[in-house]
Parts: C-alpha cells; structure tokens; sequence
C-alpha cells in the first residue's frame, strides 16, 4: 500500500537519503526527492523520522557508533601506537571505498556537529573516537615512539587528511585505496618521529596494521565498479 512502510522500507528510506546527502550535501536535499525515489508519500517519511535534521543526526550517530567499535577492537589485535594510527589511517581511507555514500555524507556535513541542536548524541561520539587518538598519540609519546608535540593538534591533522577525501578520492582511481592508505600512514607516522623501518612496516598495505582492518572492517576492493551508491569527485588519484 502506497505510504506505507513495509518492513525494511524505514533502512531503505535512511539509505536513499544518505545518498542524496552525499550527492548533493544535507541542504539540498529533501524528503520530497526520498519519496518520490521509493515511490512513498512525506508524510510517511516524517512518521518514521520527524525532521531531517533527525534524520542527518541519525546517519551521523550510527556512523560514528559503527567507527569507534571498529577502532576498539582494531586496538584489540594491536598492540603499540604507531600500529593503531596506521590502522585507523587504513581504515579511514577503507571506509571511502566500501561505503562511499555514508562516509561522504558523514564527512561532508561533519561541520554541522560542533554546534547544532539535536546533534549532542553524534557530537558526543565524535568527540570520544578524538579522545582515543589523542589518547594513543601521548601513549605513543609517553614511551618515546613520537616525538613530544600537542596530541590534539596532530589528531585534527590526521582526521583533516582523511575528512577532505570527498572532494578527490576515487577508489577506482590512479592509486589502489591501499596505497593512499599506506601513503598517508607512512607521512603521518613519519611526522610523529617514528623511526623509518618502523614506519614503513606500520604502514605497509600488507603488514599487521592492514591486516587488522581486513578482518574487523572487510578487506579492500581491488577495483570498486560505479554504482548510484558511489559519489563522484571533481578530481582522483
């Protein structure tokens, strides 16, 4: 029956508005472009959802939710601080090849976090996975493996590098999402002193640290084909 939403329709609605965000970003998009997509009324989106902002903070709340029980248990399988920022380095850029739309819509609206209402749950969360890098940057320091710095400055560098990516990555691209992972690691790791052997085996696409992303967050696709889920960028590499 028209508007009414069967079982999984609710999944289908927050999926196909995650990809408009990501197509088109958070401001045009619109509940009326979701129902006319999937053949529903607004009104049954507003049921089920209430606002778009709720709807924004939603996706930006099971993202979020979803990325810090994937760091927990990558540092599970780790065990020193160059390992886990590597890890996380991989699996950042992971996430922008296995799910492009929900990781552009993420990052291309991430600004609305610092100080929208309704966002305090997502903001909440966002501010802990910080606090875990930040946290294993003094690890890293504490025992001499990086050089001493500001922990919270050298974290808005890494996630800076890996939350623009929406604006040139292709996973199909001149370089495998492995080798930019592997790329961004190495420079970052290489900033935090860490010495070069060191570095290059932490950030190795082959080594430990990717290894550990494979198993907790899936192994990289060799070569993503375009799909209407995937989101174009103005330039690649």
């Amino acid at each position: 029956m028209a508007g009414y939403a069967r079982g999984g329709r609710r999944s289908e609605i927050l999926e196909t508005f995650t990809r408009h965000v990501a197509e088109r970003g958070y401001d045009r998009a619109n509940f009326g472009d979701v129902a006319s997509e999937l053949g529903l009324s607004k009104g049954t989106i507003v049921h089920h959802f209430g606002t778009k902002d709720r709807m924004l903070a939603e996706v930006q709340e099971t993202y979020m939710r979803a990325r810090l029980a994937e760091a927990h248990e990558l540092f599970d399988h780790l065990p020193d601080a160059p390992q886990r920022i590597a890890a996380l380095v991989h699996a950042g850029v992971r996430y922008s090849a296995r799910e492009p739309a929900t990781t552009v819509a993420f990052q291309r609206e991430v600004v609305r976090l610092v100080d929208q209402p309704g966002m305090e749950s997502a903001r909440a969360l966002r501010d802990e996975y910080r606090d875990l890098v930040v946290g294993v940057l003094h690890d890293g320091e504490s025992d001499g493996t990086f050089v001493p710095g500001d922990a919270r400055l050298r974290s808005l560098q890494m996630f800076g590098s890996l939350h623009w990516m929406w604006t040139w990555f292709d996973p199909d691209g001149r370089l495998a999402p492995a080798a930019v992972a592997a790329e961004f690691a190495l420079t970052l790791l290489r900033g935090l002193g860490v010495d070069e052997a060191a570095a290059r085996a932490a950030a190795d696409p082959a080594g430990v640290a990717a290894a550990a992303v494979d198993d907790v967050v899936g192994a990289a696709p060799s070569a993503l084909k375009r799909s209407d889920s995937a989101v174009s960028a103005p330039t690649s590499a």
